[in-house]
């Protein structure tokens, strides 16, 4: 295989369905599937091994005991059991487009990562949309949005940009090309140099945190949000806590005043 797609996820096999559905539509096919699981429970279980009968691709199933948020831990053992050279990484709740792989493949380049972009959806469309939408690419018609109420918007173009038009948004948006747990991608070499996420953090901040030190490392950034695109399912958010990100946010001040590339809390343990 030439990719590896790490697709993160806890109990939500209703999204993730959709989601693998998403990658058995991709232009581009060469590649494998990890699903980073951080605990979910027999009906996600259930799931992927009736969709490893359905789809043209491999799917491995890393997965660990629930532990309250602990999505970092997961996304290393899941980098771990990654076999290509160049790993995409997104979430259980975003619906690859077709060309979502292909777009990631094609522009990787050695000591760069991939900054990809979302459109969220507000919950009574992620729950309307059916398997036949996916196959059909409804779900990223803008028409087809519209007609079930998406307002009209700038970022509607996320989905309507192409070729020349999406390089021109790439260029010129101002969103810095940060590395983004839904839509992301970079050299397994590169990520392990790192040494991989940063278990002390849970909810708030924790992909950010890896890219900068990505960035400390020497690995520079590439805005393609306009171009590798993925829709957003709509969920609660119930592990959010205050704590979480004040410590997450005291572990980033400390990387960016260190420059810092290693953690010690990441795939190597000391």
């Amino acid at each position: 295989m030439t990719v590896s797609v790490i697709v993160s996820t806890y109990n939500k096999p209703d999204w993730l369905k959709k989601v693998l559905w998403g990658f058995n539509c991709q232009t581009y096919k060469d590649f494998e599937l990890v699903i980073a699981d951080d605990g979910s429970g027999e009906e996600t279980h259930r799931l992927i091994d009736t969709m490893r009968a359905k789809v043209s691709y491999e799917i491995k199933h890393v997965w660990q005991e629930d532990d309250g948020f602990q999505k970092c831990r997961i996304l290393n053992k899941a980098i771990q059991a990654c076999t290509a050279e160049y790993i995409i990484m997104t979430d259980g709740d975003c619906i690859p487009r077709k060309d979502f792989v292909q777009v990631h493949y094609i522009n990787k380049e050695p000591a760069y990562f991939i900054s990809g972009g979302y459109y969220m959806l507000p919950m009574n469309i992620s729950s309307a949309i059916t398997l036949e939408d996916i196959e059909k690419q409804n779900c990223f018609d803008i028409k087809w949005l519209k007609e079930l109420g998406i307002p009209k918007t700038f970022k509607n173009n996320k989905l309507k940009a192409r070729g020349f038009i999406s390089t021109i948004f790439n260029t010129f948006t101002p969103t810095k090309a940060s590395w983004n747990g839904h839509n992301s991608s970079g050299w397994k070499k590169d990520i392990c140099n790192v040494n991989g996420f940063d278990e002390r953090m849970q909810y708030g901040g924790e992909d950010r945190e890896f890219g900068e030190r990505l960035l400390n490392f020497g690995v520079k950034s590439k805005q393609l949000r306009y171009s590798a695109v993925c829709v957003h399912l709509d969920h609660e958010r119930g592990y959010f806590t205050p704590e979480a990100l004040a410590r997450n946010q005291a572990i980033r001040k400390e990387v960016r005043k260190n420059k810092s590339v290693w953690t010690n809390h990441g795939i190597v343990k000391k």
